[in-house]
């Protein structure tokens, strides 16, 4: 199967650099997904949750505040202004879990995009 990488940046640093099978974005229209050989773009991303797939078939959660997303045929960069990612493997889940809140219920969205997007991250915990 193909891949893409995916570099996801804060001003803080990398948060995610990888091989993906594919990604859905948050966008500022809704949610989009991108696959590699993806037709060129740049976008405006709102806060919400990246939802990557790796190369290996493991998916990771990327809470984020606001950003844009440039995509070629087979790189994906975002910057963003903020964001935690949601995985156990450094053993602080629970503590990323309620980062990740803190990070979207700061961002000034609507109280519907922040449920939707808390919802998400809340599933990553059960």
């Amino acid at each position: 199967m193909k891949t893409m990488k995916l570099e996801i940046v804060t001003p803080l640093g990398i948060v995610y650099n990888g091989d993906i099978k594919q990604v859905t974005l948050p966008g500022e229209q809704g949610e989009f997904g991108v696959l590699p050989e993806h037709a060129s773009l740049v976008s405006l991303l709102d806060a919400g949750v990246i939802d990557i797939q790796t190369s290996e078939g493991k998916d990771i959660m990327v809470a984020i505040h606001s950003g844009y997303v440039k995509i070629d045929e087979n790189k994906a960069l975002c910057i963003v202004n903020g964001a935690v990612a949601l995985n156990d493997e450094d053993g602080k889940l629970s503590e990323n879990l309620e980062a990740a809140k803190d990070l979207l219920k700061g961002a000034e969205i609507s109280n519907l995009a922040i449920a939707t997007a808390v919802s998400k991250i809340e599933s990553v915990g059960k």
